[in-house]
């Protein structure tokens, strides 16, 4: 998959491969949220874009665009840079300073930074078909309560994106069936079923001193509940590539 992202003259976009860190989980007992291979994969599974300018903004709760107040800490800064309010209904907008281009039947799905909440605003989520749109978007928050100070730091994440195929929503079959028809797959549910009540047993009879002994981790390794490989390709870990700057070369084209 290519995915580009063209630059008009005077735009900087602040973009960088997510990072699977997020200081709640660091905060953690033993920093035990990163236990949950799904959530850090889902963190690190894209690209962010920080934020250019640090700011504090609130809603005063009315529907009007005069109703979302900005303070920036630079207010020489350009319009690119900076959140605006642009659509009223308490919410509050970033000019995203590029053109993404992605290969036929591709989309971008665009929000906020995964699992990472913030107080009193909300990001919003966008779908967009990047593989002819000639257009710029934005990425917007909504306030979730009114005369509530919200900070942005400076190289904050404000956006969070990542490549999707078109179809594969209505091309997908989706079904349900009885787990008895797969006899294989209920045997191996059970055994991790008993498997963890006994393991939560143990953590509460006999809790081991080193923190890696107090978790069950078959799913983190990639295996089934016997010891056997699961997926070939299964991912501990994701680390998306970095951009690549080729705005000085020359002959090439979009798609």
């Amino acid at each position: 998959m290519k995915l580009e992202c063209f630059l008009y003259p005077g735009w900087q976009p602040r973009i960088r491969a997510a990072s699977r860190r997020r200081v709640w989980m660091d905060e953690t007992p033993e920093s035990f949220a990163y236990r949950c291979l799904p959530l850090a994969i889902a963190n690190a599974h894209g690209w962010e874009i920080g934020n250019a300018v640090g700011f504090s903004a609130r809603w005063t709760g009315g529907r009007d665009v005069r109703d979302v107040e900005i303070l920036l800490d630079d207010p020489k800064r350009g319009a690119i840079e900076t959140p605006v309010s642009l659509f009223g209904q308490g919410t509050l907008t970033f000019h995203v300073a590029g053109l993404f281009r992605t290969e036929p039947g591709w989309n971008l799905w665009v929000g906020g930074p995964t699992n990472q909440a913030k107080d009193g605003i909300a990001p919003l989520s966008g779908v967009i078909e990047t593989d002819w749109s000639p257009y710029s978007f934005t990425m917007n928050w909504r306030f979730t309560r009114p005369n509530h100070w919200v900070r942005f730091e400076p190289d904050e994440p404000i956006a969070f994106f990542f490549p999707v195929p078109r179809h594969a929503i209505e091309e997908t079959e989706a079904s349900f069936r009885s787990i008895e028809d797969v006899p294989d797959l209920k045997t191996m549910f059970e055994a991790w079923s008993v498997s963890r009540d006994a393991f939560h047993r143990q953590m509460q009879e006999a809790p081991p001193r080193d923190p890696a002994d107090k978790w069950q981790k078959l799913y983190y390794r990639g295996v089934r509940p016997d010891g056997q490989p699961g997926a070939p390709d299964h991912q501990a870990k994701l680390r998306p590539p970095e951009f690549i700057d080729r705005t000085n070369e020359t002959g090439r084209g979009g798609q």
